[in-house]
């Protein structure tokens, strides 16, 4: 997938535009910011080049300062720009500061001022009452932004962000229980801080359906997207060998399915009919389960699965647990109130298999007995359609939202008891108050989908966000935007030496690079440096910076930078003694295929030789010292910190404990760990007989005291009792013993 996604580089001071051009393979000019920023306050869009402002000089032999975050990076004209997420992308001449004000990334189709900002890889239903406390949210949320911001390149995905976010709204769906003797599995403004999940989960869904189209990406526009994706994600799973070997309309065909799961079935997530929700539910269910079985994507697909339970309800999921209740008969006639539920339902169906068949103009050819399928509309109709409907999904989700807010009062009002009706009435305000908030700042990444309709915006809007931008609040999405590896994935491969002469390739734990090796299974584990290896293959190494500092620490032999690369000192192949030489060579693999017999059958790749991607480098090297100092990577002495500091020694001595492990069995093992915890304390609260425990009631007036050593409950005991007396009555009435007969109770 090209990573050129629109990116334009603003000054932080006047917000003046400057154009972003993409020296990738696609070679097309991803344009000026037509984003409203704080120097655009209108929202005015203008295609084409930018116009230069008062305070704008052109390049004039400027040099820009580059502030993604807390690091700047000097640009010097024509530069490419180092660690951007398009290894191609270069200033052109547009905007500087005379002032020397640093210029800031804005992404138009990932999140907002990062690295990879735009990458096309990047990134419940009610919590059980003992487990929802807003402290554990809050601890994982926040801390987790620390890792974020210091790790730069590294950890700037979307998933990332979506991490950050999720974390962020599970504060607020957990809310911290000041009154633990008086807390309930379910308050009544839940509704509302439920439906904020939903809504991430629509936008992140819908965006990353929309920019698929919004890229222009012909793989995308010509449904053959997946007839690349499996063999060119980075890292693939066995399973997407198999899915590479489907027939290519099998593939335009599951294509179309991702537009259906991604597009349209999203407008679902907010239908008044629960059927539709489920429905819904599922899809998104499916969608991930896939992707978990062809690729490895880390926490991702299980995250989003997570966001996918808050289409659920109570009833369903008591479904799955085999505590479904026996449905009460509302006020209207259930027949019709079903009949009209059953036909709008039915409608919903035909209207999405019509939207699908005529869109992509589904049609079976008989003769081939394949199912044909291409796309039936154009840009310009798809950029329409997009413009058209992006404010009133605006209008539906805020009607949604006061629909929740509305019914959160009204049982909020229903609470009995005038102090805690007043407690729950606090609540409500204050979740409603932070849900509108949330939803009002979120509007401005989700609008960036269509520019036209972020200007329209209320202005204070933007302020809003402008405020709240840099604590990751709220991001935008769009995952998958354009496949490259259409001729071949890249692939970066590294060789040691000792003599210049023999050289031996290193292997790397997960990335391929054997052709006999298969590809591993590693989610939710994500290897950083294997995806970053994926990156840098997409272009030159001075696109990542990172690279020379790593082969720099290959060749001093740094254990720690060893230990990425293999977690077995015995596969890789300098553990005795560093290498003296290593460079890198590029590559291009495809996937074998089925047909293949001799000893490509034994393989599950084939490779190509490219070119040198990084030249043959020691320690001393020039060209290796000069990376160095230019990006500012040599040796720097530690920061000096207590030694008796107490959190560097605990996470050094975690460190230290997970050092034989690899990622995957440390993830797996605290997963599994924390799960059996949770179904012991279940064990623990359940009675030894399988029924839930009788809250115990004194015996009544008339009744006899129980002595048989609590042999019986209190409420079996009666049950007995109330048989044998009215059995023993209804005798005597028939016998004719007794003046008086029996009444039944209603």
């Amino acid at each position: 997938m090209c990573l050129c996604v629109r990116v334009s580089w603003v000054c932080a001071s006047c917000a003046c535009p400057c154009l972003c051009v993409c020296q990738h393979s696609c070679g097309r000019t991803l344009g000026s910011s037509s984003l409203p920023t704080r120097g655009n306050p209108a929202g005015s869009s203008s295609p084409g080049p930018p116009r230069q402002g008062a305070c704008c000089r052109g390049w004039g032999g400027h040099v820009a300062l580059l502030q993604p975050h807390s690091a700047r990076l000097s640009l010097s004209r024509g530069a490419p720009v180092l660690g951007s997420p398009c290894p191609g992308v270069s200033l052109s001449p547009g905007c500087l500061c005379p002032r020397g004000a640093p210029v800031r990334a804005v992404s138009h189709g990932g999140r907002t001022g990062a690295w990879f900002g735009s990458c096309p890889w990047r990134g419940s239903s009610r919590s059980c009452a003992g487990c929802r406390s807003s402290l554990h949210p809050a601890l994982r949320a926040r801390p987790s932004s620390f890792p974020f911001k210091v790790g730069q390149v590294f950890l700037y995905f979307q998933w990332d962000s979506l991490l950050l976010e999720a974390g962020f709204l599970g504060v607020l769906v957990a809310p911290l229980r000041l009154f633990r003797w008086r807390s309930a599995a379910w308050r009544a403004h839940d509704g509302v801080t439920f439906w904020l999940v939903r809504w991430l989960l629509f936008r992140l869904m819908f965006a990353s359906g929309v920019v698929k189209l919004t890229s222009r990406c012909p793989t995308w526009w010509g449904l053959t997207a997946l007839t690349y994706h499996y063999e060119t994600q980075c890292i693939p799973t066995p399973a997407a060998w198999f899915a590479h070997q489907l027939p290519v309309w099998f593939q335009k065909l599951s294509v179309v399915a991702t537009y259906v799961i991604e597009i349209a079935v999203p407008l679902l997530f907010f239908a008044p009919i629960r059927r539709l929700r489920l429905f819904a539910f599922y899809c998104q269910v499916l969608l991930q389960v896939l992707i978990i079985l062809t690729g490895n994507y880390n926490f991702f697909n299980a995250l989003t699965i997570v966001l996918a339970f808050s289409l659920l309800d109570e009833e369903h999921v008591a479904y799955w647990l085999g505590r479904s209740k026996k449905k009460h008969a509302g006020s209207w006639p259930p027949s019709l109130l079903a009949f009209l539920s059953t036909l709008l339902e039915l409608a919903a169906y035909a209207l999405l298999l019509y939207w699908s068949v005529q869109h992509f103009g589904l049609e079976i050819d008989w003769e081939k007995k394949v199912l044909e399928s291409k796309v039936a509309f154009t840009y310009h109709e798809f950029t329409q359609w997009l413009r058209t409907v992006t404010l009133p999904l605006v209008g539906v989700g805020f009607l949604s939202l006061s629909w929740e807010i509305l019914s959160a009062l009204y049982r909020c009002i229903s609470v009995r008891g005038c102090f805690w009706k007043l407690w729950a009435l606090l609540q409500w305000a204050v979740f409603a108050t932070a849900a509108v908030g949330v939803f009002a700042v979120s509007l401005v990444p989700f609008t960036y989908i269509d520019y036209e309709s972020n200007g329209k915006l209320w202005p204070g809007i933007h302020h809003m966000f402008n405020a709240v931008e840099r604590f990751q609040v709220v991001n935008s999405y769009g995952l998958f935007r354009r496949m490259t590896g259409v001729g071949g994935r890249p692939e970066v491969v590294l060789e040691g030496s000792y003599d210049k002469q023999t050289w031996t390739e290193i292997e790397f734990m997960y990335k391929p690079g054997n052709v006999s090796a298969a590809p591993p299974l590693v989610a939710p584990h994500q290897p950083r440096l294997d995806w970053q290896m994926w990156f840098a293959a997409l272009g030159h190494h001075s696109s990542s910076p990172w690279f020379a500092s790593f082969v720099y620490r290959l060749l001093q032999g740094k254990k720690d930078v060893i230990r990425l690369v293999q977690l077995d000192e015995a596969k890789y192949p300098f553990s005795a003694q560093p290498p003296t030489y290593i460079r890198a060579q590029l590559y291009k693999y495809w996937f074998t295929g089925s047909t293949e017999t001799g000893e490509g059958a034994t393989r599950w790749w084939r490779r190509q030789h490219v070119q040198e991607f990084f030249p043959t480098v020691s320690l001393g090297d020039p060209t290796l010292e000069s990376l160095l100092a230019q990006h500012g990577l040599k040796d720097k002495a530690p920061p000096k910190r207590p030694a008796t500091t107490f959190l560097p020694w605990l996470l050094e001595s975690i460190r230290r404990l997970s050092l034989p492990f690899s990622g995957p069995a440390v993830l797996w093992s605290l997963y599994l760990g924390a799960a059996s915890a949770a179904l012991l304390r279940a064990l623990a609260r359940r009675p030894r007989g399988g029924a839930p425990p009788a809250r115990h009631k004194g015996p009544k007036r008339g009744d006899p005291v129980d002595r048989g050593g609590g042999e019986k409950n209190g409420q079996v005991r009666r049950k007995e009792e109330r048989e044998e007396r009215g059995e023993g009555r209804a005798r005597g009435a028939a016998d004719g013993e007794g003046p008086r007969g029996t009444k039944k109770k209603k």
